[in-house]
């Protein structure tokens, strides 16, 4: 698991680092902080491997926070100023992404980061977490049993409860690991590990038959229970 941090001071520019962080089962986000005084705090007391650097900053700017520092994690500068793109090189930057930043540049910002420091080992999540009822909760995968849209929202039926998300298939199906869920339906996904029977048009999840869409057969036809 890569440890990261962001450090921004706009609340937005957090969020959608945030965002594309949790759908990246690799990262795990320690913290969000708003300055380079915060950021500092954390990154001696906790294994921080990769930050999320903004240049400018209220009271220390990003550049300058990097160079006071005497083991320094990987850095990707986040920044909507290109002015600063030679320094950051100057200062071994992984790369430097322009606000706003698109999720296809932010993945290909960690390619970046896995060939020049092909040290950093990612190992994936064992959970989620969603945002339920305006809190976050954490969901292991190993107790997901399925997942059932309804038409803006998500259905999560785990071993300790049923959890409602707003959120999209597509985007579920994404953000969970495709070697443990598989998507059945156009309005279910499934966690490979409950599978208990497969017949023609159903696939029995535990103890739930769940059917099986035409243009989703042939995922099916080769696995073996």
């Amino acid at each position: 698991m890569i440890n990261c941090l962001i450090v921004d001071d706009e609340p937005l520019a957090q969020e959608i680092l945030e965002s594309y962080v949790q759908q990246n089962n690799q990262l795990y986000l320690i913290k969000k902080c708003s300055t380079a005084f915060e950021a500092f705090e954390i990154l001696h007391r906790q294994k921080v491997d990769l930050m999320f650097l903004d240049v400018k900053m209220p009271a220390l700017n990003g550049i300058d926070f990097l160079k006071s520092l005497k083991n320094p994690p990987s850095v990707i500068f986040t920044t909507a100023f290109s002015e600063y793109a030679v320094d950051s090189y100057d200062l071994e930057a992984i790369d430097y992404l322009l606000k706003p930043i698109t999720k296809e540049r932010f993945e290909k910002s960690l390619e970046k980061l896995f060939k020049i420091q092909p040290t950093i080992v990612a190992q994936e999540k064992n959970y989620t977490y969603f945002k339920v009822s305006g809190k976050l909760q954490k969901l292991m995968h190993d107790e997901i049993f399925y997942a059932q849209s309804i038409k803006d929202y998500m259905m999560l039926y785990t071993k300790n409860g049923n959890y409602i998300v707003h959120m999209t298939m597509k985007y579920l199906s994404e953000l969970l690991p495709n070697n443990q869920f598989l998507r059945v339906h156009r309005s279910y996904l499934i966690n490979k590990i409950f599978i208990k029977s497969i017949s023609k048009n159903q696939v029995r999840v535990n103890d739930i038959e769940v059917p099986i869409g035409e243009s989703f057969k042939q995922a099916l036809k080769n696995f073996n229970i």
